[in-house]
């Protein structure tokens, strides 16, 4: 589902939603003397939800294709006309909650018995935030015991004879040729998703109730019951069973794809924008309706129930310069963390979180 920047100039067969895609997606200049120069792009047909916020307070003025949502909530909802069911809340995380949430997304989130893209090879991981932190190696050791306890700390397994044990790297190059050592730093720059609640299985594309996992944070769930308010049919409340959390680097897409997988399309999937700011594509029910783009900036919420979720919907960039990451707050914020800051200069975090059944 994620891709890579290697351009393709071919359009022949494409879909008008890849079509926008590879139109938004981050290609590097080839005829540039400064390395990994990137290519301009013309962002002017991008919705701007936050000029759109900042007009409406001014003078109550909006484009003609955005409508204010009429429902009880303590800021504007915003809506499309041609899209029923899709609602955006710009800057609905205030920057404290958008900061401990990104925090629980790094040193948290990815904590066994939630699983992550890591778990195919390396099998549960834990502490990979604080081993990153310190600069730890993974080692595959073949010779380690098998451990039932596969929330071990530090250790990890697959299920297989192999076990991996963080140790420091210094300690490595006592061990011989045998030893195989993953940086902590690389794995956790290329985690891609952990699942919390009810665990989501890839392979098959459904919710497996067998898999070890427990209830999703007590602050995460009042805070999406709170969020997914606008989308909820009257009288009813939401109720969080599981949550997807996307990492995204400099580069990363998320492909046009649909979220098909839960009982009950009339609740909303509460997506919460965390780091560098995106753009975000809605389309319609095919893949060849034109998509819409618009910017998504950290602290944003976006709710899509009903006819909306069976709109396509996808990443095609996000933006990691200075200019445009758009992350002053969160920066001061983590002056006192570096390595919260460090990862987060050029990383996105997407949270959202389902109703199953």
């Amino acid at each position: 589902m994620y891709g890579s920047d290697k351009a393709v100039t071919d359009d022949t067969d494409r879909t008008e939603f890849r079509k926008t895609e590879k139109k938004y997606k981050l290609y590097y200049d080839q005829n540039s003397k400064r390395k990994k120069q990137p290519k301009q792009v013309d962002l002017s047909e991008v919705l701007d939800f936050k000029s759109f916020l900042d007009s409406y307070h001014q003078n109550g003025e909006l484009p003609p294709e955005i409508e204010v949502v009429d429902c009880r909530f303590d800021r504007p909802v915003f809506g499309l006309e041609s899209r029923p069911g899709f609602y955006f809340i710009p800057g609905a995380l205030s920057v404290d909650e958008q900061c401990r949430w990104i925090r629980e997304s790094l040193m948290s989130f990815p904590q066994p018995p939630n699983r992550t893209n890591h778990n195919a090879i390396y099998g549960p991981i834990s502490d990979l935030f604080i081993a990153a932190k310190e600069r730890k190696v993974l080692v595959e050791d073949e010779n380690m015991p098998a451990r039932s306890d596969s929330a071990s700390n530090g250790c990890v397994g697959n299920g297989d004879t192999r076990r991996w044990s963080f140790c420091e790297e210094d300690s490595v190059l006592l061990r011989g040729k045998s030893c195989k050592p993953v940086s902590a730093f690389v794995l956790l720059r290329k985690l891609r998703w952990s699942t919390l609640g009810l665990q989501f299985d890839w392979s098959k594309r459904n919710y497996n109730v067998s898999l070890p996992h427990n209830k999703i944070p007590d602050g995460l769930c009042q805070l999406a019951k709170k969020l997914a308010a606008p989308a909820m049919p009257v009288g009813e409340e939401f109720h969080p069973e599981a949550a997807i959390v996307n990492y995204f680097a400099s580069g990363d897409t998320l492909g046009g794809h649909l979220d098909d997988m839960e009982a009950d399309w009339s609740k909303p999937i509460v997506s919460m924008s965390l780091g560098c700011k995106a753009i975000f594509l809605l389309g319609g029910k095919s893949r060849e309706d034109p998509p819409l783009a618009m910017f998504l900036r950290s602290g944003d919420v976006v709710l899509m129930a009903g006819e909306a979720r069976e709109c396509f919907h996808g990443v095609p960039r996000i933006f990691t310069d200075k200019e445009n990451a758009e992350i002053t707050a969160l920066e001061l914020h983590f002056c006192d963390e570096n390595d919260i800051l460090e990862y987060i200069r050029t990383s996105r975090i997407n949270i959202n979180i389902r109703q199953v059944f």
